[in-house]
């Protein structure tokens, strides 16, 4: 499989001597343990096929790829992010068996993007979709400011059925049309990327496959 390469996205920072000098033994690695369920689960409904995400065949298991559940996710913008990684174009990349290939869902948080990531979620944790693994959901916000209590109820329900979920805020100044870039780039898109990059790099190859 193909290493991910050293991630650009990553904050260079210089030290704080005071804080090196307190600091005991190496630093903590990320925290990569499941919030949800990390595999498909017995029992779970599949949605009508006419409900379903299409799917497409790759060579192998050897990229993330970022799976937008509806039109205007922001799939492609992630991708561009995260060098290395790939837009699937609103399908499931299937690979040949057996291993599975690692795969982020990604919406934004108004209504009928919560509604299209629970049909995404419902469909992978049923196990019609053979060959991936689901590492989590990026939430990227729609417009300004915090969600109204009942699409923020709604996402917690949402992300209960994904291993992880990562929330992305709204920035104006990809709004406008500009490329994400490190300098038009908030700390928490860093801390998402950052996060999402050391669990790709922690040999997903192992994560078990639905099938």
């Amino acid at each position: 499989m193909t290493q991910p390469q050293q991630n650009p996205w990553t904050r260079q920072q210089q030290p704080d001597p005071a804080l090196q000098e307190a600091q005991q033994g190496p630093p903590r690695p990320a925290d990569l343990t499941p919030r949800g369920p990390a595999t498909p689960q017995h029992g779970v409904v599949a949605p009508a096929e006419d409900q379903r995400l299409p799917k497409f065949a790759i060579p192998a298991a050897d990229t993330l790829w970022w799976v937008g559940v509806h039109g205007g996710s922001g799939e492609t913008t992630m991708s561009q992010l995260l060098p290395g990684t790939r837009a699937s174009g609103h399908r499931w990349p299937i690979p040949p068996p057996p291993v599975p290939t690692p795969v982020v869902l990604v919406a934004r948080t108004h209504g009928s993007g919560l509604r299209a990531a629970q049909q995404a979620a419902i469909e992978w944790a049923s196990g019609v979709v053979q060959g991936v693994s689901v590492l989590g959901l990026v939430l990227i916000a729609d417009a300004r400011g915090r969600l109204p209590r009942v699409l923020d109820d709604f996402a917690d329900i949402v992300g209960g059925g994904v291993p992880r979920v990562w929330d992305i805020p709204w920035i104006e100044e990809w709004r406008r049309g500009e490329d994400p870039t490190p300098d038009n780039t908030p700390d928490e898109v860093f801390e998402v990327l950052e996060s999402i990059y050391a669990l790709r790099a922690s040999n997903p190859a192992s994560y078990p496959a639905p099938y």
